[in-house]
């Protein structure tokens, strides 16, 4: 049972359930990367509801709950995403 805070972020963990580490090692950033938008000076700047992050040495994505409102075919691609690949996720609906 799941005892996170309905707005706690969806967090998708670069571990498969088989424990393995997914890869590439720069799978996150590629993920946050296709929700982001490249400023005039050429710099990445990642949507404020797809973050790559490192947790406890795990590349993840935190998943800002709001975007399902937002933009639910968005969300449900995330979610599907970490299903697809076995990943472990946490908050997740």
């Amino acid at each position: 049972m799941d005892d996170a805070p309905a707005n706690a972020p969806f967090i998708i963990r670069g571990m498969t359930a088989k424990g393995a580490r997914f890869r590439p090692s720069d799978w996150a950033d590629r993920l946050a990367g296709a929700f982001a938008v490249i400023d005039p000076n050429n710099r990445t700047n990642y949507s404020p509801y797809v973050q790559p992050t490192t947790l406890d040495g795990i590349r993840c994505v935190i998943v800002d709950k709001k975007l399902q409102a937002a933009d639910p075919t968005a969300y449900r691609f995330l979610q599907a995403f970490a299903s697809t690949n076995e990943l472990l996720t946490e908050n997740a609906d």
